[in-house]
């Protein structure tokens, strides 16, 4: 087995990197929530990296990069050929050496997937039953995001297109963000939505979660090059710009909407720049990555004010952020499209590019998002009627940290005006003023 040591190295690397991601989101997304429902919240990130990795070992690697004997089949789906692994054992994904083992690979698309499946739980924060969840994730992943992975980046029916992903605005958000629709659907509003006060109950975590989110996004775009080049450098640079310049619109848009600028706002834009990047990071010049990073800050920062209009509770802004700034990375390819990879011919209308392109690039959120759409509500409706979704309204009242894990995120008593705390007694600072 021959291989490139200074792409493998960088792969483990990026690898590293993009796993860190998930830990980042259950940061995110445990401090966007209330207090009561932090732990689960961020358990849903975490069980989602046991239940996805045990799935693309067994069979999710060979159905999303696996090939069959079947031309027309593959179009959709890959084979049998690496169920277990086993195959990929001391192969390179290159024979002239300038690859990485093909582990590495796997293990970098694995962490694709993670991210993905729990993405989609921001979008039921505070009321789906962690059992359900469970199976859902395994579901869901076998079903929509292993083909779909297939279908951008494995050789099947998108791929041969010519739709544009670099490292997964489809794949990923645009998958991830109409699932969470579905599943807001179908699990319907918290108990008191718009009656009850539902601010995020610690933004220290909103803010470590989103830090931890960008720094990993550098493996996750450049990454996605799959080896050490101009190219990385090109994505890892548009992956900062971008990131920023939308943190920047969105709190910019607080300030002439709502006369204030806020922490929530400021990292809900760099998640939304780091979003709509995704898909062109590799693709597009550095003045590009100015223009999307700024529409994508503006857009998702109105765009999370649609479930109020529609009437869906999307807890935490999955549809808004997600959906809606990876459609709008995607498409933007349409237009800013400067190193295209499938076709060098087919660049942006500001390069000189036809329409071709640009409706390849809306065709493809279009159909992975209603297949995540369609596939998620028939999974969530049929886990719904059989062990059921949802917990009960009293569960959901009380808090579903204690009422399903037994457990609190802060057990810190109640310290009174006295200074007498009623789990630990006095506090020590005013011990010592009494004893003197």
């Amino acid at each position: 087995m021959k291989i490139d040591s200074g792409t493998t190295a960088w792969m483990l690397a990026a690898t590293a990197l993009v796993l860190l991601m998930t830990p980042g989101l259950a940061f995110f997304y445990g401090g966007m929530t209330r207090a009561k429902s932090v732990l689960n919240m961020m358990m849903m990130s975490f069980v989602s990296i046991i239940t996805v990795t045990i799935a693309w070992t067994i069979y999710g690697h060979s159905f999303a990069f696996g090939t069959n004997g079947n031309e027309f089949l593959n179009k959709f789906i890959g084979g049998l050929d690496a169920i277990g692994l086993q195959s990929l054992v001391d192969t390179a994904t290159k024979d002239d050496g300038t690859g990485m083992p093909s582990l590495v690979f796997s293990a970098f698309q694995l962490t694709f997937a993670i991210i993905t499946v729990a993405l989609i739980s921001g979008a039921i924060a505070d009321r789906a039953k962690f059992g359900a969840w469970v199976v859902f994730s395994v579901v869901w992943a076998t079903l929509v995001y292993f083909p779909v992975a297939h279908w951008v980046w494995g050789g099947g029916w998108l791929t041969q297109l010519g739709i544009e992903d670099f490292a997964g605005g489809t794949v990923v958000h645009v998958n991830a963000g109409a699932a969470g629709l579905a599943l807001a659907f179908v699990l319907g509003k918290r108990t008191g939505w718009r009656k009850d006060p539902m601010r995020p109950h610690n933004l220290t975590l909103v803010l470590l979660g989103v830090g931890l989110l960008w720094f990993g996004w550098f493996g996750f775009n450049a990454g996605s090059e799959l080896a050490v080049d101009g190219t990385a450098g090109l994505a890892f640079m548009n992956t900062q710009i971008a990131t920023a310049v939308a943190a920047g619109a969105w709190i910019l848009v607080e300030k002439l909407r709502d006369g204030h600028s806020t922490t929530l706002g400021v990292a809900s834009g760099a998640v939304a720049g780091l979003v709509a990047i995704t898909p062109a990071c590799g693709f597009v010049d550095p003045w590009a990555a100015i223009v999307i990073g700024a529409l994508a800050g503006a857009v998702c920062a109105y765009a999370v004010g649609l479930k109020y209009k529609m009437g869906y509770d999307d807890s935490l802004d999955v549809v808004g952020v997600h959906l809606v700034g990876g459609a709008l990375g995607a498409i933007s390819l349409g237009f800013f499209a400067a190193y295209p990879f499938l076709d060098p011919q087919a660049t942006g209308l500001f390069y000189g590019g036809g329409l071709t392109q640009l409706g390849r690039q809306i065709l493809g959120p279009v159909v992975v998002g209603l297949y995540s759409f369609v596939l998620a509500w028939i999974i969530g409706k049929i886990i719904d009627k059989t062990m059921g979704f949802r917990i009960p309204e009293e569960e959901e009242v009380t808090g579903i940290d204690i009422t399903t894990h037994a457990e609190t995120g802060y057990d810190l008593g109640s310290v009174h005006a006295s200074g007498v705390s009623s789990v630990n007694g006095p506090v020590p600072s005013v011990a010592k003023k009494v004893e003197a």
